[in-house]
């Protein structure tokens, strides 16, 4: 006969191991420093990670300059994203969509991530990526604080990356691209492309989320509330998570 203290203990073993490995992956996540050489404006690094491991390489840049990134690989699966300073997740580049080579002015002081790893299928798959790193910060910084919000090359954004997003009732958290055009102290358009291929804009002022565009047929009531540094924005069933840096910038 199973006791009820046997029956929650089973219960509670079998959440644990049929969490998704995704979700223990941040434990992986390992941090190195780069540091140029004397008289040197880059740095070539080599590694490999497996799995769901992830390798954050961090380096100190200043506003104005220009930093080159671009990755060599063993394994097709292997990407990079580059995250602004005070970033834990929002990208200004992401690999997965933008591929493996990144340029681009700065436009804030501070220490930024070089973030490497497997996508989700082949970290599955436990595959293996040898990879080569080079990364290069050219240009003179400006003096003081950002003064210009730089754009990703070839786009119309100040930054590109995922959010988390839902598109009905009831369904799973998935990751949506977006990209934010910024007009300065938390105003500006947030673009998320949906499945499919269709946008949703979504405009803040001074940080917060006012409403919708209404290019398309209604879908519903808007709500937006502030949960710590996150916006968490509904539009009828559709539901959006947008951290405050992806508005404010880095």
């Amino acid at each position: 006969m199973i006791t009820k203290h046997a029956f929650a203990v089973a219960l509670t073993a079998a959440i644990f191991l049929s969490a998704p490995s995704l979700l223990l992956a941040r434990d992986d996540i390992r941090r190195e420093p780069i540091q140029f050489a004397a008289g040197k404006s880059g740095a070539t690094v080599k590694g490999a990670v497996k799995g769901y491991e992830t390798v954050d390489y961090i380096l100190r840049a200043g506003a104005g300059q220009t930093m080159s990134v671009s990755l060599k690989t063993s394994n097709l699966a292997n990407y990079f994203n580059v995250l602004p300073p005070g970033s834990s997740d929002v990208a200004i580049h992401t690999g997965s969509t933008s591929g493996n080579e990144f340029s681009g002015t700065l436009s804030a002081t501070g220490d930024y991530t070089v973030r490497v790893y497997l996508m989700r299928s082949a970290a599955r798959r436990d595959e293996t990526a040898n990879y080569t790193l080079d990364v290069n910060i050219t240009g003179a910084a400006k003096s003081g604080a950002a003064d210009d919000d730089a754009k990703v090359p070839g786009t119309d954004y100040h930054a590109t990356g995922d959010i988390p997003c839902s598109m009905g009732e009831g369904q799973p958290m998935g990751q949506c691209p977006f990209g934010v055009k910024r007009e300065g102290n938390g105003t500006g358009m947030v673009t998320v492309t949906k499945s499919g291929g269709r946008t949703r804009v979504i405009f803040f002022e001074n940080g917060r989320a006012t409403g919708y565009d209404m290019s398309q047929a209604d879908p519903g009531k808007f709500s937006a509330e502030k949960q710590s540094d996150l916006n968490i924005i509904r539009i009828g069933d559709e539901r959006y998570e947008i951290p405050d840096a992806v508005i404010q910038g880095g």
